[in-house]
Order: C-alpha cells, then sequence, then structure tokens
C-alpha cells in the first residue's frame, strides 16, 4: 500500500464515518491474501472510493481512459493504483494490466456492468470481468452496494461468498465466458 493510498484511505474513512452511516456484511468472505477480483455493481461515481474506505486490503481498480485525461486527477488515480480501460472497443493493454494485478497477488476491482447502474433494472454485464477471471484464476468476490449517496443517509455493502468457476478455466470457449459472467452476476446480485 503507498503513502498516497494509505493516506486516502484513512481520509475517505473518516468521511464516510462521519456523512454516511456504512452497514458492511460479509467482510469476513474478502480473501487475506491472494489474488481477488472484486467484482461489484456501479450506482454512483463515489462507488470506488466507498471500498477503497471499507476494504481491508489495496484496491488496483480498473477505471475509464476518460478520467486520467485531466492530469492531477490522472496522477492521482495513478497513485492510488488504477489503470485505464478504454470502454467499448477491445483494449489488450487492460487486459495485460489486470492480469499482471492478478498476477502479483493484488486485489483488482471492476465493474462489470461497464457503467453505472441508472436503476432500470439493467443488470447485464460485459464480459471482460469474466474473461479476466478464467484467464487468472483469481478469486471472484461479487460485491454489492446499495441506497442513496445523500448526507446522513445509509449505504449497504454486501460481500458475498466467492463465485467458483474452477469447472470453466478448463474449456476456457464461448459458453464458458458466457456461464462465468452469469455466475458473477449471480453473485452481485444475490439477495438483492
Amino acid at each position: 500500500m503507498t503513502g498516497v493510498y494509505r493516506c486516502i484511505q484513512g481520509i475517505l474513512r473518516f468521511l464516510f464515518a462521519l456523512l454516511f452511516p456504512i452497514r458492511v456484511e460479509g467482510l469476513e468472505n474478502f480473501p487475506q491474501s491472494g489474488a481477488v477480483m472484486l467484482c461489484c455493481n456501479h450506482i454512483s461515481l463515489r462507488d470506488p472510493v466507498l471500498l477503497i474506505a471499507i476494504c481491508p486490503r489495496t484496491i488496483r481498480f480498473m477505471a475509464k481512459a476518460e478520467l486520467f485525461r485531466c492530469k492531477p486527477f490522472g496522477w492521482l488515480l495513478r497513485q492510488m493504483g488504477a489503470f485505464a480501460v478504454k470502454r467499448g472497443e477491445s483494449d489488450l493493454g487492460s487486459v495485460r494490466a489486470a492480469l499482471d494485478v492478478l498476477r502479483e497477488g493484488s486485489v483488482m476491482g471492476i465493474f462489470p456492468q461497464g457503467h453505472r447502474d441508472t436503476g432500470d433494472a439493467d443488470r447485464a454485464l460485459k464480459n471482460g470481468a469474466a474473461m479476466i477471471a478464467l484467464r487468472s484464476g483469481a478469486t471472484v468476490l461479487p460485491a454489492h452496494v446499495e441506497g442513496p449517496y445523500r448526507l446522513f443517509h445509509p449505504i449497504h455493502v454486501c460481500f458475498h461468498p466467492p463465485v467458483d468457476l474452477a469447472d470453466l478455466r478448463r474449456g476456457a470457449n464461448s459458453l464458458a465466458l458466457a456461464e462465468a459472467t452469469e455466475r458473477i452476476a449471480e453473485g452481485i446480485w444475490k439477495d438483492t
């Protein structure tokens, strides 16, 4: 964990504790070591900072490339371990970066919907997260964020049990990819 990450995490923990009551469930499902792919729904731009504040390990997020265009903000994102993905196209560089993070035994955060959830019940996931999960062999930890980000209104975060993809890794093809994507989606929205 870099000094910048630790400092930002401390500030975020203080601010969330002060302004947003957070109820966290399932933190015991978060592996203490090893490669983890944290797959979460995406309801707000604040989701990554919330996860940074509450997670016990450093998270390196895959973030849309547009966020890196503003030089000071892009610098901060890189200091926090984030890496860019070009949405809407095959971005082999971001796939390699994700696989490198996971090979290091780190935690990679991804929002598999590929965009913020507008509340229209569109829970469809892009298949990139499943593809990275199948290639890396990392533990897939689904998480779900719920609640408005309004001052003093509670936010609920649930870390569900890891998704088992072991049987799909042997024959990673389009059917396995579709099944892995479905299992990740079921994990994220379990009990919601």
